[in-house]
């Protein structure tokens, strides 16, 4: 048996983005779910944050890398995230899976 891609979606309650976010990657993996193991992670706390290397909310961790190639931050906090170029879209986030597959 293969191995998944581990994909985790980083988020706090509340967050304005994350919804969005989340929908984009539950259409970007369809057809894909049986190479996929997704989980969502709330992350609440200072604790959280730090164990969790947080580089804001909402992020998606492809294998243990961020989809957008951001550096794990020295000091992580319960913040939100910004990203210069918009959300990422759903082509986009399909076209990281596939290369994450082409890797492994």
């Amino acid at each position: 048996m293969e191995n998944k891609i581990k994909i985790e979606f980083q988020y706090f309650e509340g967050c304005p983005h994350s919804d969005e976010l989340f929908k984009n990657l539950k259409e970007a993996i369809v057809g894909y779910e049986y190479k996929i193991e997704l989980k969502k992670i709330i992350i609440d706390t200072p604790e959280l944050a730090k164990k969790y290397k947080f580089r804001g909310s909402p992020t998606i961790l492809i294998n243990g890398k961020d989809i957008e190639g951001m550096m794990e931050p020295l000091n992580p906090a319960v913040s939100c995230r910004y990203y210069p170029k918009g959300l990422p879209d759903v082509k986009f986030i399909k076209i990281q899976i596939e290369k994450e597959m082409k890797d492994k």
